[in-house]
C-alpha cells in the first residue's frame, strides 16, 4: 500500500503539466498548492532560504517568493522526491521561469549544495555567484549571512539543556529536606 504523500507525488507526476495553484507561501522555500482536490506542501528543491527568525532576511525571502509565485497563480512542478516531513520536493516553474533558480539569483536563497545533484547544479551555483557579486539579499553583508542549515543546527537546544531548565526547581526541594539525626 502506498503512503498518502507518495500517492500524491505519483498523481502529480501523472497530471499533464503538473500544474497547481498557489494557496500560500510558508517561507522562502515552501509553498502550499492545490491541484484540484489535492493539497500539497512543496519544499523547493536545491535551495535553502533564510528561516523566518533570521530577521530581516527570512521575511525578505518570503516576500520575494510571494512576488515570484503569488497566491492564486498557476505553477508547474518538476517533482524530485518526498522529504522526511512528507513534503513534495520539487523545482517550481511559473510562466516558464524556474522560481527556485530565481530565488538564488535574487540573493533570497542559497544553492543547497547537499541536494544540488537533482538539479542543474552549475546553474544554481552560477546564480549564487552572480547574487554574491551584486551584493543583493543575503549577500548584502560580506560573505553572506549565516547559512540556514547552520542556523537551524545552532537554534535547536539539545535535550540535555531542556532538562537543565528544570533542575533549579528540583534541587532546592532536596536541599530543604530535613536531615534526620
Amino acid at each position: 500500500m502506498l503512503c498518502p504523500a507518495l500517492l500524491a507525488l505519483l498523481l502529480l507526476l501523472a497530471s499533464p503539466a503538473g500544474a497547481a495553484t498557489v494557496l500560500s507561501v510558508g517561507d522562502g522555500d515552501t509553498l502550499r498548492l492545490s491541484d484540484g482536490a489535492k493539497r500539497l506542501t512543496i519544499r523547493m528543491a536545491c535551495i535553502d532560504a533564510p528561516e523566518t527568525a533570521q530577521r530581516p532576511y527570512g521575511a525578505a525571502s518570503r516576500q520575494r517568493l510571494q512576488e515570484l509565485a503569488p497566491v492564486g497563480s498557476v505553477v508547474s512542478l518538476r517533482p524530485q522526491s518526498i522529504d522526511k516531513y512528507g513534503r513534495t520536493v520539487a523545482e517550481v516553474f511559473r510562466n516558464g521561469q524556474n522560481v527556485n533558480l530565481a530565488m538564488v539569483n535574487s540573493g533570497q536563497a542559497f544553492a543547497y549544495r547537499k541536494y544540488l545533484a537533482a538539479c542543474d547544479g552549475s546553474a544554481y551555483l552560477a546564480a549564487e555567484v552572480a547574487a554574491q557579486q551584486q551584493r543583493v539579499g543575503v549577500w548584502a553583508v560580506p560573505g553572506g549571512i549565516q547559512r540556514p542549515w547552520d542556523w537551524r543546527k545552532g537554534t535547536r537546544p539539545p535535550v540535555a539543556s531542556t532538562a537543565a531548565l528544570f533542575l533549579p526547581a528540583v534541587l532546592p526541594r532536596r536541599i530543604r529536606r530535613p536531615v534526620l539525626v
